[in-house]
């Protein structure tokens, strides 16, 4: 007990949409992508990362299927495959209903402390009104 395997074998990067999207900039370039077909500049731009970074990660997401490619003259427009990305949403929209459920207990529970405190208010003020000690004499 209380061992770590220091060299645990972690899976490749391109072995599933899983290991690609683990990385934060492609899921950044996945957002980039979701409404509209771009070139690798823009997707530059919007990342504020060198080319060869962006192609990078641009690679592992078309190794995994989650981004098509397309040529247009010289330049290359990415896209994402909403097909590809289902499984990632059926997965996490699991947790989404959890999530949700949390939510709704946590207003819940807001909500009836808001009532509590409420009712503790009116009697508090009621009983000044009552209180002869309140007025001062």
């Amino acid at each position: 007990m209380g061992m770590y395997y220091l060299f645990v074998p972690r899976a490749a990067t391109t072995s599933d949409a899983f290991n690609a999207v683990a990385e934060p900039r492609r899921r950044e370039i996945l957002s980039f992508l979701a409404l509209h077909e771009r070139p690798v500049g823009e997707i530059v731009d919007y990342l504020n990362l060198e080319q060869p970074s962006v192609s990078k990660h641009l690679r592992v997401l078309r190794e995994v299927g989650l981004v098509n490619a397309r040529r247009e003259g010289r330049r290359m427009l990415y896209r994402t495959n909403a097909e590809a990305i289902r499984p990632l949403y059926e997965w996490t929209s699991t947790f989404e209903r959890f999530w949700r459920h949390q939510l709704s207990r946590v207003k819940e529970r807001a909500e009836a402390k808001e009532v509590r405190n409420s009712e503790q208010n009116q009697h508090s003020h009621k009983g000044e009104k009552n209180d002869p000690d309140s007025s001062g004499n």
